[in-house]
């Protein structure tokens, strides 16, 4: 985006990458609320510089719901696009509930276990570890497992030691925010304009689409057949077509 002329401004939520946890709290958390938090936060920061003339919303698979439940109440943000947005839509997250339960539970548990002890408590929430190889990942049948490792496994484009400080392991009461999704059922209060980017085959495309089905402001949509959910975090083209769409949008 950068290289499309704007200004663009990526950073770590806290207890995340480099940023710290706050008092009490842990690393690798992702606490849906402090996410919101923090974007307005960032918002903030870039209404200070004067070079900054609108702010825009750009947010990749959960930072799509991130930035959408940002704007739902900060017309700061004058635009926002979304590309491969987990908006933790019902029909996906909530489909199998004997499995939501199941997820629920065991974060209950991490929640209680952290509280009791005063020491983090961390899963790997797609079960996908540090060292586990492609062959024994795809053998638990996980769906969009394959796509998963392109990016998440340790022979991934963001695999283990490959990025720093990043790991696919996070604090184990994450579902108990992550299953909330603002933006999903506060679509219709969302006002700017939007634009939805996702990929028509991808396992999450339902998560964009039910997303399209709630909003009441005529949003712009780009569809790609060709494209799968990951393919957007890093195949080359797949980010030249989100970043040129997003970037023909800002524009307008």
């Amino acid at each position: 985006m950068a290289a499309r002329g704007f200004i663009y401004l990526g950073f770590d939520y806290l207890g995340m990458g480099d940023s710290p946890a706050l008092p009490g709290e842990y690393k690798k958390s992702r606490y849906m609320f402090r996410l919101i938090e923090n974007t307005w936060d960032a918002v903030s920061y870039l209404g200070t510089l004067p070079f900054v003339d609108e702010i825009y919303g750009f947010g990749v698979c959960q930072g799509g719901s991130i930035i959408s439940s940002a704007a739902v109440t900060d017309h700061r943000i004058k635009k926002i696009v979304t590309v491969s947005g987990m908006m933790a839509a019902d029909a996906f997250q909530w489909g199998d509930r004997g499995i939501v339960d199941q997820t629920i539970a065991a974060a209950n548990a991490s929640k209680q276990k952290m509280h009791e002890t005063g020491e983090a408590d961390y899963t790997w929430p797609i079960v996908l570890n540090d060292t586990m190889a492609r062959e024994e990942f795809n053998a638990l049948g996980i769906p969009m497992s394959d796509d998963t490792y392109n990016y998440y496994g340790k022979d991934g484009v963001a695999g283990h030691g490959k990025v720093k400080n990043f790991t696919a392991e996070h604090i184990g009461d994450q579902p108990m925010q992550s299953l909330i999704s603002i933006a999903e059922h506060y679509a219709d209060k969302i006002t700017q304009p939007t634009m939805v980017i996702y990929g028509t085959n991808a396992a999450t495309a339902i998560c964009s689409t039910n997303f399209i089905d709630r909003l009441t402001n005529n949003p712009d949509v780009r569809a790609f057949d060709e494209f799968s959910h990951v393919d957007f975090y890093w195949k080359p083209e797949a980010v030249k077509a989100s970043c040129d769409a997003a970037a023909e949008f800002f524009n307008k």
